[in-house]
């Protein structure tokens, strides 16, 4: 199997399924042998969450990518205002982007970026998006606390996550065109 390796001065290694592939975080100090070890051992988990390249017509040509992105600014901003206040928090600059990773982040500064593919997705999927994001400006992690929080303003959250872990992949390869 293919798959790339990043190397930093992490403890434990970790399997990740991307649109491109399988990604490897290792130690430095990882063998190749260890590596190929853990792949081994997780080829169950792997093999479920695989997601196989989208016929060439599928993938979204830059005039898609552009539509999608404006509406994604027509809509977006609109979500996070009202979201806003039902969490407690105010927000900087939302910028929509269109990335291969993410669905959202937000910086230090309160700055808040969205990937355009969520207008691809349900509607209440794109909220619990932004309800994300906006939790991090109370708690910058992913603790309990952050959670509990999500799950407040938004109960239907895990629904929603469970939804893009199933079908967010392959809405990513579509960007990889």
């Amino acid at each position: 199997m293919d798959y790339r390796v990043i190397r930093s001065d992490r403890k434990s290694i970790s399997l990740e399924m991307r649109p491109d592939g399988l990604l490897v975080r290792a130690p430095r100090q990882a063998t190749r042998a260890q590596i190929e070890e853990c792949i081994r051992r997780h080829q169950r988990w792997i093999d479920k969450h695989s997601v196989p390249a989208p016929a060439p017509e599928e993938r979204l040509g830059p005039e898609e990518i552009r539509k999608l992105a404006n509406q994604a600014l027509a809509v977006i901003p609109g979500r996070v205002a009202y979201y806003a206040p039902l969490v407690g928090v105010r927000y900087g600059r939302i910028t929509i982007r269109n990335q291969r990773s993410r669905w959202g982040s937000c910086s230090s500064q309160g700055n808040l970026n969205f990937n355009c593919l969520l207008m691809l997705a349900p509607s209440e999927v794109l909220d619990a998006v932004v309800v994300h994001e906006l939790c991090h400006r109370k708690h910058p992690n992913h603790s309990k606390a952050f959670y509990d929080e999500v799950l407040r303003v938004y109960p239907n959250y895990r629904a929603c996550e469970k939804w893009l872990k199933e079908h967010g992949p392959s809405i990513m390869q579509r960007m990889t065109g």
